[in-house]
């Protein structure tokens, strides 16, 4: 991950974060899910209720980003992107590794079939939550809401005991 500086997204940087997402959802087709390489990305309103952070490539501008908040007392990741031109770089583990904080758990929501969905997750220490909280249960609603089946997702969480300060 040589080259790649973390820091806060500035405003002006949001619509670029959008392209960053159509583009790493591109990958969705290969696997037979058009539907979500199609998938609006997070609006800008939403980026900017967030706490976002950037993965700044040599050339100064974001190649990955991770959105955060809080879900009941967790670090909840609500989106996390890497430029396919970044992909398999660890820019996603090290915005994971960047938003941990001390002994609060960290949750995300993603699909359970796809390989660099939970089996990635999973290398990186997350486990499948057997009792989902009310705001993690939220979640899910709403991602039904909008055609995810509910039988391909998986909400996951990384225990605040193997979170390292």
């Amino acid at each position: 991950m040589s080259g790649v500086l973390i820091r806060v997204a500035q405003p002006a940087e949001l619509p670029y974060l959008q392209e960053i997402e159509n583009a790493s959802g591109e990958v969705f087709r290969d696997v037979g899910m058009p539907e979500i390489a199609d998938d609006d990305p997070m609006s800008l309103e939403d980026l900017a209720e967030h706490e976002v952070w950037v993965a700044v490539g040599e050339e100064g501008l974001p190649v990955a980003f991770i959105a955060i908040g809080d879900v009941d007392g967790a670090t909840h990741i609500h989106q996390i992107s890497v430029h396919p031109s970044h992909a398999r770089q660890g820019i996603g583990a090290a915005l994971i590794e960047h938003v941990k904080r001390g002994e609060r758990a960290v949750t995300l929501t993603t699909f359970r079939d796809v390989p660099w969905n939970e089996p990635y997750y999973e290398r990186l220490g997350f486990r499948a939550v057997t009792e989902v909280s009310p705001g993690l249960a939220e979640i899910m609603r709403e991602e039904a809401s909008r055609g995810l089946d509910p039988a391909t997702r998986v909400a996951m969480s990384l225990l605040p005991a193997q979170v390292r300060a």
